[in-house]
Order: C-alpha cells, then sequence, then structure tokens
C-alpha cells in the first residue's frame, strides 16, 4: 500500500525525473563539447529554417496581416495606429510567427536530433509521431482561437460592453491581444505531448493522472474562465471541453509509453 503510495505522491516527481536523467547517463554519449557543437550546430539549422520561413510570409504578409484584421473587421471595425512605426512592425511580427509555424516541423527536427542521443533505441521510433502530433495539436489550438475564442471574445467586449462607446483599437494593443489567444491556445493543446514525455520518462503514470483527475477539471474551468469572454457557463463548458478531451487522451497516451507498462510486456515474453 505504501509503495503505491509514493507512485502517486506529486512530491516524488523531482526524484523520478533524476532517476530517469541518471539512467540516461549510462547510454553511449557524446562529451560536454560535443554535446556544446551539436547545441550550436542545432541553433543555426533552426535559425536558417526560422528565416526561410520568415521570407516566404514577409512575401505574403498583405494576406497573412488581412487574416489577422479580418476577425474585428467581421464586426465593423478597424485598426488604427499611434505611432509611425506601428504598421511595420505588424508586418514584422505576423511574418515573424507565420514564419515560425511554418518552420515549426523543421525546427522541431532539429530539437528532436539534439535530444535523440539521450534517448533509448525503443524511444526513437516515436520521432515522427512526435513532430506530427506537436505541429497538430499547436494548430488545433491555434485554429480553435482563431474561429472561437477570439471572434466571441470580440464581439461581447467591444459590440456588447462597448456600445455606448467610440472603440478605437490600436494595432499594437490588437496585435497583442490575438497573439496572447492564438499562442496560448495553441501552447495549452500540446498538453499530450507534455503527458508523453513526462510518462515515457517515468516521472508521472496514468494512475496518477487519474487519480488527480478533479484538479485537472478544476485547472481546465480556471483557464477557459479566464479565456471565456462570456460569464455564460454554458459558453465556458465549450471551451473547456476540449482542454478536458486532451488531458483524457494525455492519460491513453501514458498508458501507452509508461516504463510499467513495457516492463510488463517483457516479463510475459
Amino acid at each position: 500500500m505504501s509503495k503505491r503510495r509514493n507512485m502517486d505522491d506529486p512530491t516524488d516527481a523531482i526524484g523520478k525525473a533524476r532517476a530517469a536523467v541518471s539512467q540516461r547517463v549510462e547510454l553511449p554519449g557524446m562529451s560536454l563539447m560535443e554535446h556544446l557543437d551539436e547545441l550550436r550546430k542545432r541553433i543555426v539549422h533552426s535559425a536558417i529554417y526560422l528565416a526561410v520561413g520568415f521570407f516566404i510570409v514577409w512575401f505574403f504578409h498583405d494576406r497573412f496581416v488581412g487574416m489577422v484584421q479580418a476577425p474585428l473587421n467581421h464586426i465593423g471595425k478597424s485598426l488604427v495606429f499611434t505611432h509611425p512605426m506601428d504598421a511595420l512592425n505588424l508586418d514584422l511580427q505576423v511574418s515573424l510567427v507565420g514564419g515560425a509555424i511554418l518552420a515549426s516541423p523543421f525546427i522541431l527536427f532539429q530539437v528532436w536530433l539534439f535530444i535523440a542521443p539521450g534517448l533509448y533505441q525503443r524511444e526513437k521510433r516515436f520521432a515522427i509521431p512526435f513532430m506530427l502530433a506537436t505541429v497538430g495539436l499547436f494548430l488545433g489550438g491555434a485554429l480553435f482561437g482563431y474561429y472561437w475564442v477570439l471572434p466571441g471574445a470580440l464581439k461581447i467586449l467591444i459590440v456588447d460592453f462597448g456600445k455606448n462607446f467610440t472603440p478605437m483599437v490600436t494595432i499594437e494593443e490588437y496585435t497583442s491581444f490575438f497573439l496572447s489567444i492564438i499562442l496560448g491556445l495553441g501552447i495549452s493543446f500540446e498538453m499530450p505531448v507534455l503527458i508523453f514525455f513526462l510518462a515515457m520518462f517515468g516521472i508521472v503514470s496514468p494512475r496518477f493522472l487519474w487519480k488527480n483527475f478533479r484538479y485537472a477539471i478544476l485547472a481546465v474551468f480556471i483557464v477557459a474562465a479566464v479565456i471565456c469572454p462570456s460569464p455564460d457557463p454554458w459558453t465556458m463548458c465549450i471551451y473547456a471541453m476540449p482542454m478536458l478531451a486532451l488531458y483524457a487522451l494525455g492519460i491513453g497516451i501514458a498508458w501507452w509509453v509508461h516504463p510499467s507498462r513495457r516492463r510488463g510486456k517483457e516479463a510475459q515474453v
């Protein structure tokens, strides 16, 4: 009983992380200088991919800027600027973020190449699923924010609450608001990928995740309450459901990759 309790103790996560790292120290790898040289190489390659993505998006930046403004235009409003550099800054930000998204599969592959020497051979087969899942989940979160969260937030905040006032939405403030929603939801949708690595290294178990499901529900609804512009509980539930589904998916992923399941299969053989 005490052993099971220790397995689900959140304070034991640090010890499990240290154990996972110490086990991988025994893997045949590179020296410190070789690691630093490999890191430099991956950073340079990632920077090149980012630069290529930036210039590709910059070539079509008018179209992408139009996509950024579209949710505001749909409610009959347009952006204003208060500084001569605002329009140029918007073009640069859109090109940089769009280029990063466009180059993300190649950048993620560089990340995988850097961490691959610290993985067992059986773990390296997850390279392609890792990249597909990371890009797909981020895009899913970003699209959810673009088509659902952002339009609803603008309508409620500007049209409903601001109906007695004249809005002057500046480029700088709108860009910050836009990116906080799109990037915030894109990153939050990466929850299954995070759970995948934590479970693969044995830091969390599917039983631990299931046992703390009620706390996950609380955390998800707190996040949903923050990003949901309406006080309506049904609308908040719509925002929370995708994140709860991703957490449930993470439990299944944790069961699939957790070392205890692998050791059980090896014991049967």
